[in-house]
């Protein structure tokens, strides 16, 4: 295998929008591999979530393993983006109901903000 790396530099948001802790788990997986790969100075990562994607940073209040997770793609540099329309439809005070995160995590909207980032040249994936 060449020293080289494989992969040029890379910008891409991660659009979550499922609650099914089986999918979420997989998604973290997935973005650690992503990092791995690419090399964490080398990528920018954004995971956007909305609707029942939020369970994301809900699932790390009650799951440590879940919890881990977030706090090492979050030590690599990815950031955790979340819809603020899907917080005032259901309720949610982020700094009570979701794990980690702070006031610049918000967005207003979660799909107006994956299209943002698409047309600054974000690839998108949906894990």
């Amino acid at each position: 295998m060449s020293q080289e790396p494989a992969y040029a530099s890379q910008k891409v948001v991660y659009h979550i929008n499922s609650g099914d802790p089986k999918l979420l788990r997989g998604a973290l997986t997935n973005i650690r591999n992503h990092v791995n790969a690419v090399g964490a100075g080398r990528i920018k990562i954004i995971v956007i979530t909305h609707g029942d994607g939020v369970a994301l940073v809900r699932l790390a209040d009650q799951d440590e393993q879940a919890r881990n997770a977030i706090d090492g793609l979050r030590a690599l540099g990815v950031r955790f983006g979340v819809c603020n329309n899907t917080l005032l439809g259901a309720h949610l005070n982020y700094q009570t109901d979701l794990y980690g995160v702070s006031e610049v995590d918000i967005v207003p909207s979660g799909v107006a903000e994956i299209a943002r980032l698409q047309q600054e040249g974000f690839v998108y994936i949906k894990p």
